[in-house]
């Protein structure tokens, strides 16, 4: 009878600390890494988008001015 509860006990415990271990273990690897990039710069990247609307603006102006001057004609 002790050597069956022994038993029983000994077979109990080993199953208790052999569920508990954790035997997946992942790493996750994380690098970092700096990318220069050489890049020509255009005028367009350096305006804004208020003065790249502003230049078309001003060119479709000046276009309808030059076709009114067009219209009216030369006087001399």
């Amino acid at each position: 009878m002790k050597t069956k509860i022994l038993f029983i006990m000994l077979a109990f415990g080993s199953m208790l600390f052999t569920s508990c271990r954790e035997t997946v273990t992942e790493r996750e690897v994380v690098r970092e890494r700096e990318v220069e990039v050489e890049r020509e710069e255009l005028e367009e990247d350096n305006e804004g988008i208020i003065e790249r609307t502003g230049r078309e603006i001003d060119n479709e102006v000046n276009k309808e001015i030059d076709e009114e001057i067009e219209k009216i004609g030369d006087d001399n």
